[in-house]
């Protein structure tokens, strides 16, 4: 594993104000320069972890995940960016936790399993790395395999719309509608004898698949009618 710590200081006042304050930043900036709307916060547990599962379709997939819930969020990050002491404090402080690049994928599991026995959530990608268009690509195990080795619920999370408004290879943020929908939670079986049969992880992350799609198509439907109510009114004021 790294050597870079990855412990947060969960009870620090700077870390949460910090915290907060970074998350109240970006929900205000979703909401008013891409016209964000979310739908099913109720089905973000309260207390106890989970894993938070988006799509993923730009980099700003992250922290728009993060915006929907006031709980803080984990997720993974290069270890590098833990060698410069105040970026370290940053990253640290928004919840990130460091994996090296090129290492084995049991790095970031440990890491993962470790945080959310912790009992915090955190926000794993199914599809991997960024992706383009409009169906879900074939997941990965690895959220499916986390949350079932820590027994927590996987949280599907459809988000239409960040593509358009940051994709791969963009340089800058456009103002375009963003919608995400947050699904139902996906319970995970119980391990047998503590341990978690391969078939389980994989019928795990074929509902997760179907839910994701589920979510992604109708966010996506629903940034289309909201673009059209927009071009309508435009239409109707230049018509004044």
């Amino acid at each position: 594993m790294s050597e870079v710590e990855s412990h947060l200081a969960a009870d620090a006042i700077g870390v949460r104000v910090f915290y907060t304050a970074v998350r109240t930043t970006v929900t205000i900036f979703c909401r008013t320069y891409c016209r964000m709307s979310v739908t099913g916060r109720e089905n973000i547990p309260q207390h106890g972890a989970f894993v938070l599962a988006p799509v993923h379709r730009s980099y700003l997939d992250t922290p728009i995940a993060s915006s929907c819930t006031r709980r803080r969020m984990r997720f993974m990050g290069k270890d590098s960016l833990w060698k410069n002491q105040p970026l370290r404090w940053i990253v640290t402080s928004l919840g990130a936790f460091p994996v090296t690049r090129g290492s084995a994928d049991r790095e970031a599991i440990l890491r993962s399993i470790k945080a959310l026995q912790s009992g915090e959530p955190l926000v794993l990608f199914p599809e991997g790395e960024r992706k383009s268009g409009p169906t879900v690509q074939p997941l990965m195990d690895g959220a499916a395999y986390v949350a079932c080795k820590a027994g927590v619920p996987i949280i599907p999370v459809g988000i239409g719309g960040s593509e358009r408004v940051m994709g791969k290879g963009a340089k800058f943020i456009y103002p375009r509608k963003l919608v995400v929908i947050i699904g139902a939670p996906i319970q995970v079986p119980d391990a047998v004898d503590g341990r978690m049969p391969r078939s389980a992880v994989k019928e795990v992350s074929a509902q997760l698949h179907r839910e994701l799609q589920n979510l992604f198509t109708s966010a996506q439907s629903k940034v289309s009618l909201g673009n059209e109510i927009m071009s309508q009114r435009l239409s109707e004021q230049e018509g004044i």
